[in-house]
This record gives structure tokens, C-alpha cells and sequence, in this order.
């Protein structure tokens, strides 16, 4: 098994930046032998960070490279820096086109992966969470399946508030700087509910989503008000809550579910 540290130069983000790639093209007659995962061409799934986290935080917190060479699965880990996954205001900010477009492209051109919608998911925990169920939706075509872990769905939390507002994680002027105008954040197409009314509005198709969250876990209702959301408005939602907190141990015995999920 292959693991890789891309540092290539970003025209989303007008600088150079890097991911991490597991890539199970070599493994042994071990694991492969009897396993029908390798009887079917490699899925790919991009995993993003949390906030304040890196491309390497799912490599040292997760058995992400271990399920990689078992489930036949290219891991790609991008970094996404405290963004959100949002394409910001202004030259180099781009981290949903960054991720939804321009690195799937990446990887199509040099590895001959992520070719199709059905062999290409998208997931993440806290902020990567939001990311992965944003950038899905912004982009159904390229990504089949969606897994959300302890996802940090703040849209609520943040619009309309004014500029005194702060929080535990930070403050107005952040999350203007990353959401946009809080006052017209909840028609936005930065708030993921709005991209769903969208697609159905235009009668595409919406990806599956796998969301997972502890019980208690600070963002638990959000997760919860998302996921009657989602059965509101007839999305597919795999919905999982069991006892557990905003941590590795939760995502990282989750991984592994929703993995087998994503290949059902």
C-alpha cells in the first residue's frame, strides 16, 4: 500500500498545498486473496479534517490506511484549513471547487481514479462533516455517497447574528469571512438545506447521506435537527446517534460503518 503526500500548486487556492493519498494498488496476496473487494475496480473516498485540524489528522487518528487495503478504497485527504469547505470571497479561497472539482480532476489526470459518480464518496467528522454534506450536495455528479461524522451543521447557530457575537470557536467576523452575510445565510448556497431544496427544485438527484453523531456530543442537536431535515424532505439518511463525545475514539469506530455503508 501506497501512502503519498501530494504538494502540488492550487489554482483554487492560488498557492501551493498538499493532500494525502492511501493508495492500495500493491497490496499483498494476504489481503487480497478470498476478498471481493479486489474483485471490483478501487472506490475512492476523500475524508476532511475538523476545524483547526490538517490533511494528517485522519492518518495519526483513524485506522483510515488499515480499512484502505481491506475495503480496496484510495483514501484522499485534502487540507481544508478552518474554511469550512467553502469557496470564501476573493482569490484563493476556493475549498469547495478546491475539493469538489479541482482535486477530483487531479486525480482523474494522474491516477485514474474517482472516474464515476458510483466509485467516488465524500466524508468527514466536525467541520469535515459540513464539508463533505456541502461540497456532496454542491456537487451531486461527482460523489455517489455521503458520510457525515459528529457534523458541525452551525447554520442556525450563526445567521443573523450581529457583529458583538462570539462563541466557543470563534466569532463574527470569522464566520462572516467564511459563511458570507450572516442575515442571508439561510437562502445562501453556503447552507447545505438550501442546496437540497435546490436539487430538488431541479429534480436531480441527491446523494445518500451517512450521518453518525455521540449523544453527547455538544453538536447533537444539530445533527439531530439536520437528520429530521433530511426525512422531511425525503432524502436518503442512514442516522445513527449511540453513546459517545466530539473525539477520535467515536469517528474512528465509525469509520469502519460507514465504509461498509458507502460499498452496500
Amino acid at each position: 500500500m501506497a501512502l503519498i503526500q501530494v504538494d502540488y500548486f492550487s489554482n483554487a487556492l492560488a498557492r501551493s498545498t498538499c493532500f494525502q493519498l492511501v493508495l492500495p494498488n500493491d497490496s499483498p496476496s494476504f489481503v487480497t486473496d478470498g476478498n471481493d473487494n479486489y474483485k471490483r475496480k478501487m472506490k475512492t473516498l476523500f475524508l476532511l479534517h475538523g476545524y483547526s485540524g490538517s490533511s494528517k489528522d485522519w492518518l495519526y487518528g483513524s485506522s483510515a490506511q488499515e480499512l484502505a487495503g481491506k475495503y480496496n478504497m484510495a483514501i484522499v485527504m485534502p487540507t481544508g484549513e478552518n474554511s469550512f469547505y467553502l469557496d470564501g470571497k476573493g482569490t484563493g479561497k476556493a475549498y469547495c471547487s478546491l475539493v469538489g472539482q479541482e482535486l477530483v480532476d487531479y486525480l482523474r489526470n494522474t491516477f485514474n481514479i474517482a472516474m464515476d459518480k458510483e466509485d467516488t464518496y465524500i466524508g468527514g467528522l466536525s467541520m469535515g462533516g459540513f464539508g463533505a454534506i456541502h461540497t456532496g450536495l454542491y456537487y451531486p455528479e461527482t460523489f455517489g455517497k455521503i458520510v457525515a461524522l459528529s457534523s458541525a451543521l452551525i447554520i442556525h447557530n450563526i445567521k443573523n447574528k450581529t457583529e458583538e457575537f462570539k462563541d466557543g470557536i470563534a466569532d463574527y467576523h470569522y464566520y462572516t469571512s467564511v459563511f458570507g452575510d450572516l442575515d442571508k445565510l439561510e437562502t445562501s448556497e453556503n447552507n447545505p438545506e438550501q442546496l437540497i431544496r435546490t436539487l430538488k427544485a431541479e429534480n436531480k438527484t441527491i446523494p445518500a447521506i451517512y450521518m453518525a453523531c455521540g449523544t453527547e456530543d455538544f453538536l447533537i442537536n444539530e445533527n439531530r435537527a439536520f437528520h429530521q431535515f433530511l426525512k422531511d424532505e425525503g432524502v436518503p439518511v442512514e442516522y445513527i446517534e449511540s453513546p459517545g463525545v466530539h473525539n477520535w475514539d467515536f469517528w474512528n469506530y465509525y469509520l469502519e460503518p460507514s465504509i461498509q455503508w458507502l460499498l452496500a
